[in-house]
């Protein structure tokens, strides 16, 4: 076995300098010796044999169980490498990587009932958790960092500004937010536009938090949230938003969405969609993830987002890439819980805090070494809709701006 492991692992690792200890005890390194070196152990034969029959999959799960030890560096460190390789699979997991190609389609099929059960997997769990890592507004999504060293909060709120720049809401505009989190940006909608939203969300745990900050906020009348699915609202409004929501919507159903949009948005109406994508084209989600993050998620490609939007008859008039934001807020999530990571092993357990930890760091490392990046597309109906030029983007957040230091918006949960 460490003959094998020594030749598969040093045909992949060709970057960075890994040293591997096997479960006999013999050691050897691999890569080319530059950047941060890190050492790894696996602790038994086991694990070995199973990182190299389903490396995406076995890596993952054999770091929750405590079988593959990193001695020197951090799970980070060994991600960064592992995921800055010129391949981007190893040539011997190509085969399984080809048969979930193959199945894609049905792990992704997500009718309403299946979305609901989805969904409740993530985000219907302690919500201590989530304000373990997250920022005060418990924003779940790409931040923006306007300058480098923006921090957390603040780039969460320029989020938020900027998307609702994009938007040019105006007062009584009528706002439908899908996936609204835990109400978030339709409170920040309603309070700095005078907006009238409705957030749905199919989590009860965000429904329930949501709805609440907006009564501590005295919103009620102006911002309200709703347990309900996106195939089944009813309309028409002015604006529509939704960030963070469309990874879980799925191949087969993005006809089905932008076509449901289509007829909720008026004829003069505006749609924001901010959502995880791909810079490469169509692939599968990580088995790993999908078996204990996010199942039926998927990250798109543009080539498979823009043929659903034509096909709904929306026109696309303008769309932001932002590259390297999520690797920031990765990072600062990361840290932040890492910095409390004992609460969350009281809250669950070692194992759990062990696969969230992977689960940041590894997605971190995917939009900094790899092919992701988040998108903005911004949707109409009609040419005429938005200006013609994008520095009323620029004018719009510092209205904003203005806005906001008049109003100073308390960034809380209820109840904390």
């Amino acid at each position: 076995m460490d003959r094998l492991l020594r030749s598969f692992l040093g045909q992949f690792v060709r970057r960075g300098s890994m040293t591997f200890t096997t479960a006999s005890g013999a050691r050897f390194t691999c890569g080319d010796g530059t950047g941060d070196p890190v050492s790894v152990r696996f602790a038994t034969t086991q694990t070995e044999r199973r990182i190299l029959l389903n490396p995406e999959l076995a890596l993952g799960e054999a770091y929750m169980d405590g079988t593959f030890v990193v001695e020197h560096g951090d799970i980070a460190g060994v991600l960064a490498i592992v995921l800055d390789q010129p391949d981007v699979l190893p040539h011997w997991a190509k085969p399984q990587w080809w048969m979930r190609y193959l199945i894609r389609h049905v792990r992704q099929f997500n009718p309403p009932q299946r979305a609901r059960d989805n969904v409740a997997h993530h985000y219907d769990i302690d919500g201590r958790l989530y304000s373990l890592f997250l920022d005060a507004d418990k924003q779940y999504s790409c931040a923006y960092f306007e300058t480098p060293d923006a921090g957390l909060d603040d780039a969460q709120l320029a989020k938020k500004r900027h998307l609702a720049a994009k938007l040019v809401i105006g007062r009584g505009d009528r706002v439908l937010d899908i996936g609204c989190g835990w109400g978030g940006l339709g409170l920040y909608l309603a309070e700095m536009t005078g907006a009238d939203v409705t957030g749905i969300t199919l989590s009860t745990e965000q429904l329930q938090v949501a709805n609440a900050r907006s009564a501590e906020k005295k919103l009620t009348r102006s911002a309200r949230f709703l347990l309900q699915d996106y195939r089944d609202v009813t309309g028409p409004f002015d604006r529509i938003v939704s960030v963070g929501m469309f990874e879980h919507v799925g191949v087969d159903f993005y006809e089905t969405f932008f076509r449901r949009c289509a007829e909720l948005l008026t004829d003069t109406g505006v749609m924001m969609l901010h959502s995880i994508g791909r810079s490469t084209g169509p692939d599968v989600t990580s088995p790993w993830i999908s078996k204990y993050i996010f199942p039926g998620g998927y990250i798109p490609a543009l080539s498979e987002v823009f043929p659903a939007i034509e096909r709904a008859g929306l026109l696309v008039c303008d769309t932001e890439i932002l590259r390297l934001h999520y690797a920031e807020t990765l990072k600062a999530w990361r840290e932040r819980f890492m910095a409390r990571r004992e609460e969350a092993v009281q809250l669950y357990d070692e194992r759990f805090a062990r696969m969230w930890e992977f689960y940041l760091a590894a997605s971190e490392m995917a939009f900094r070494k790899q092919n992701l990046m988040n998108f903005q597309i911004q949707l109409a109906k009609r040419q005429d809709v938005v200006p013609m030029t994008r520095d009323y983007i620029t004018r719009e957040e510092a209205k904003l701006r203005a806005l906001e230091r008049r109003s100073r918006p308390q960034l809380k949960i209820a109840g904390e």
